[in-house]
């Protein structure tokens, strides 16, 4: 039967589909200069969703194909398959993305197969795809020298990106201020000083962003000017970004997806690795909308660590959940959050609420607020990578999901986020002025994920995160809403003296009702602290704030919540 199975026909159709796919991205990406042009913000968003969708859609429809073009009985010959990796592997050698078509492959597969059939010799655990230097050169990109004069090297970038800019010689001039205040005289002065630009635009949300490095002879600094469409005035540069932090925040884990056409995705990747060296490639893949990709890269970093260290899997520092409970590595950048069988009785949430919160954050728009994450099925890991204190929690509080088969712990389902500092726990080792600048940033999250349309619900300190940037970032989504399906009222006028002394509420209380003047108290058990939040943000326990947002999102506002702070502009 080997020599009449058809792994090339499979194989074929497989690469036909990620075409397919690759084709509806393409489409959905190239449209972005043209919102961008024509402010179409509302537009913007639905496109960023309708991207990020596009990819099981396209999964499920060649799982279709695959099924009414072969019987079960041959399709699902496991033992078959490594001929279809073959047969695919010489397909996909020309292309020149090839690092996403055998992302595809795995998924067509996990699509047909139990995870328990995963092997690398059905499937590309391992790439099989080269990796590009770093010292090669895009050939996507635009190089430009100063030729004496800063002003004529911005003149010149400013000509190969055209735009209907509004003023542009008062861009210039404040983009030439702003560029000598970020890099010393002689930098200013060298000879050797050039621009080197990613040739594509990247767009996102009512952005759009020009991404390169400055360099000379001896040092580089990455380069990023983001552009604005003010409707009625033209496009205005915005800014003019060099240093490597406030660059890392633009392409955070915390911002939706960048629009941009890469059709050499690993050039591209590289490039930016070039600019922003302590970003992991899965990162970088990812914001780019590669996400599944990025998953791919982030599993065999993730697999690499293990096989190569000695760290073992512990719980993560901070107040255990009511909902879900969470572990990470030590040495590994990230957190493992698994679903508990049984929730506090304080929850009013089921195990499929909670999934369809997780997935929900995927598509939304995450305003630099929200972390992302990565949906995992069937993580198999030795058991001796397990702290016996960190297995034994798991297997008591989730053993529907976490199971034992000998010596390997099975997790059926988790996601995957960043990690960071629980903020609650970042307060109690901070300075004063930490202390202030984290409330006021946590105050300016839970204000623009309103603005975007999102209420946290559970907006204790616990649930919120501090990056290594110090920005204030929520990841606990069980209780997560649109800010529109919220019902924010003013508590009402005691009737009687009594009620005020009384244990329950004189007032009745919806499902959605939320009582903001409740929130002091509430989120702050510590009174300095809730003495500052109010003094900075007091007006998050005030109703009527809360409905003017949902009054300005009815009205299809968009607001502008800028990926870099505010001295850079």
């Amino acid at each position: 039967m080997t020599q009449h199975w058809p792994a090339g026909e499979i194989a074929r159709m497989i690469l036909d589909g990620f075409d397919d796919y690759r084709e509806h991205f393409r489409r959905i990406t190239l449209g972005a200069r043209e919102r961008f042009e024509q402010a179409r913000w509302q537009d913007c968003q639905r496109a960023a969703a309708a991207r990020i969708n596009l990819y099981e859609q396209k999964v499920g429809e060649v799982n279709g194909w695959l099924r009414d073009a072969f019987d079960d009985e041959v399709l699902l010959e496991v033992g078959q398959w490594p001929l279809v990796k073959s047969a695919y592997i010489g397909l996909i050698d020309p292309r020149l993305d090839d690092e996403l078509s055998e992302t595809w492959y795995n998924s067509l597969f996990c699509s047909l197969f139990s995870h328990d059939q995963i092997s690398d010799g059905c499937m590309f655990i391992h790439t099989t795809r080269p990796s590009i230097r770093s010292h090669q050169r895009a050939a996507q990109t635009r190089t430009y020298c100063p030729d004496g004069s800063l002003r004529g090297l911005l003149r010149a970038i400013f000509a190969d990106y055209a735009f209907v800019y509004g003023d542009l010689e008062s861009d210039l001039s404040r983009l030439e201020e702003q560029l000598r205040e970020c890099l010393p005289d002689w930098v200013c002065k060298d000879p050797t000083l050039a621009v080197e630009l990613f040739s594509p635009v990247l767009y996102r949300n009512k952005g759009a962003y020009l991404v390169g490095r400055l360099y000379n002879s001896d040092e580089q600094w990455p380069l990023v000017i983001p552009l604005l469409h003010r409707e009625g005035h033209g496009v205005e540069a915005d800014a003019l970004i060099t240093d490597e932090a406030e660059v890392s925040i633009i392409f955070s884990f915390t911002r939706s997806y960048f629009m941009v056409d890469v059709p050499v995705p690993a050039e591209f990747v590289n490039f930016l690795k070039r600019i922003l060296p302590g970003k992991h490639i899965a990162e970088l893949y990812t914001s780019i909308g590669f996400y599944k990709h990025g998953k791919s890269e982030f599993y065999r970093a993730l697999i690499n660590h293990l096989a190569g260290s000695d760290d073992r899997f512990v719980m993560a520092p901070g107040v255990r959940g009511m909902v879900m409970s969470v572990f990470t590595l030590p040495g590994f950048n990230t957190v493992f959050k698994i679903i508990k069988d049984r929730f506090s009785p304080s929850k009013t949430v089921d195990r499929a609420t909670v999934i369809d919160k997780y997935r929900l954050v995927k598509s939304v728009d995450r305003v630099g607020r929200l972390a992302d994450t990565q949906e995992f099925a069937d993580f198999r890991f030795p058991r001796d990578k397990f702290e016996p204190e960190c297995l034994a929690e798991l297997l008591e509080v989730a053993p529907s999901t976490v199971a034992l088969e000998g010596d390997t712990v099975l997790i059926r389902h988790c996601w995957t986020e960043r990690r960071m500092t629980p903020l609650n726990l970042y307060l109690e080792h901070a300075s004063e002025g930490q202390v202030h600048e984290a409330l006021e940033d946590y105050g300016l999250a839970i204000k623009q994920l309103a603005a975007a349309n999102i209420f946290p619900g559970d907006m204790l300190l616990k649930n919120f995160g501090v990056t290594r940037h110090g920005r204030v970032v929520f990841y606990d989504y069980d209780e997560i809403s649109f800010l529109t399906e919220v019902n924010f009222r003013h508590i009402p006028p005691p009737r009687y003296p009594e009620d005020e002394m009384s244990g329950e509420p004189w007032y009745s209380i919806g499902p959605h009702d939320v009582f903001p003047e409740e929130f002091p108290p509430f989120l702050f058990a510590d009174i300095g602290q809730r003495r500052l939040f109010s003094r900075l943000h007091g007006e998050l326990y005030d109703a009527d704030y809360w409905k003017g947002l949902q009054a300005a999102i009815r009205e299809g506002k968009v607001i502008d919540v800028f990926p870099y702070r505010r001295k850079a502009r």
